[in-house]
């Protein structure tokens, strides 16, 4: 995969991710999100990657 392509994928997960704990996140900057927002967004996007691995390694 290209550095661009990866660069896309990560992006549509964080959207993903965003939108399954109801945080309404946009492209490009988002400063108005508060701190329990943005840790909602990272941790839902480990919680997906450490499942997805377990998943792999079954």
């Amino acid at each position: 995969m290209s550095k661009n392509s990866n660069k896309a994928a990560l992006e549509n997960f964080k959207m993903e991710a965003a939108r399954e704990v109801g945080v309404n996140l946009e492209k490009g900057y988002n400063g108005s999100l508060t701190a329990k927002q943005a840790g909602s967004i990272g941790g839902q996007m480990v919680k997906k990657m450490i499942e997805s691995y377990e998943n792999q390694h079954k």
